[in-house]
C-alpha cells in the first residue's frame, strides 16, 4: 500500500495532507525519514508520523458535527482554542476533519478516519456541492444574483457556477442559500463581498446529500448506513 494511503487509512489525515507530511519530513519508516510519496509500505514496516507509530484502522467511523462559532477546525490548536475534536471526545477512534469551516462560520462538518472518503470529498473533480445559508448586508439584485450564479472574481480566481436562491430579505439584509462545488478559502464570504453584499452570518447546512437537519449546535451524530453508502457511491 502506498505510504500516503497507509497514513490516511490509519486515520491521521487525508491522502493529500499525507503527501505534505511526507514532503516536510514528518514521516519515518523503520526509523528513517521517508520523503518518497510513492513508497509502498510492506508487512513489518514501522511507520511514524510526527514521532508516533501508526497502524491501520479496522473500523471506519463517519460523524457529522454541527460546528459552533468560535471553534477552530483542526485536530489541535497551538493557541489552546477549542477545536471540533472537543465535540467527539467520547468516540474511541482517531478522527480528523474533512476540510475546514472558518472560525466565524458554523454548521455541517464531517469527521472520519476513512482517508479515501476524505480524499473524495476534498478533490475538486468530484464537485460535491456544499450548501450554505448566509445573511448578507443590503439587497441582492437580480444582476448580483446572476453574477454569483455565473461566477465572480474573488481575487485572481473566478469561481465556478453556483446555485444561489434568495430566501427572504429586507431593506437592510438578505438571507440567501448558496451551493458551491469547490472550497476556496473563505469562498462564500469573498463571493458575497465581490458583489457588494458582505456576509453577516454564515452556516453550512449540507455536504452533498448529508444534511445538518435538526442536529443541535455543538453536537454530533454518526452518519446513517444510507449516507455512508451515498459517500462511497461518489468514489
Amino acid at each position: 500500500m502506498r505510504i500516503n494511503k497507509y497514513i490516511a487509512e490509519s486515520g491521521v489525515t487525508s491522502r493529500r495532507k499525507a503527501d505534505e507530511l511526507i514532503v516536510n519530513g514528518a514521516v519515518k519508516v523503520n526509523g528513517a525519514v521517508m520523503r518518497e510519496p510513492g513508497y509502498d509500505v510492506v508487512d513489518g514496516d514501522k511507520v511514524q508520523v510526527n514521532g508516533k507509530v501508526i497502524s491501520l484502522n479496522q473500523k471506519k467511523e463517519y460523524v457529522l458535527v454541527n460546528k459552533p462559532l468560535g471553534m477552530v477546525t483542526t485536530s489541535k490548536d497551538e493557541f489552546g482554542r477549542a477545536t471540533v475534536m472537543d465535540l467527539v471526545k467520547d468516540i474511541d477512534a482517531r478522527l480528523f476533519p474533512v476540510g475546514r469551516l472558518d472560525y466565524n462560520t458554523s454548521g455541517a462538518l464531517i469527521l472520519t478516519n476513512d482517508g479515501d472518503i476524505a480524499n473524495m470529498l476534498l478533490h475538486p473533480k468530484n464537485e460535491i456541492f456544499k450548501t450554505y445559508m448566509a445573511r448578507v448586508s443590503g439587497v441582492l439584485s437580480l444582476e448580483k444574483l446572476w453574477k454569483l450564479r455565473k461566477g465572480v472574481d474573488i481575487g485572481g480566481y473566478v469561481t465556478k457556477p453556483a446555485r444561489v436562491t434568495v430566501v427572504k430579505g429586507t431593506k437592510t439584509s438578505t438571507i440567501v442559500e448558496i451551493s458551491i462545488s469547490e472550497g476556496k478559502n473563505r469562498q462564500v464570504r469573498k463571493m458575497c463581498k465581490a458583489v457588494g453584499n458582505p456576509v453577516q452570518e454564515l452556516k453550512r447546512v449540507s455536504i452533498g446529500e448529508i444534511k445538518l437537519g435538526h442536529l443541535r449546535e455543538g453536537h454530533y451524530r454518526k452518519l446513517t448506513p444510507k449516507e455512508i453508502e451515498y459517500l462511497r457511491g461518489q468514489m
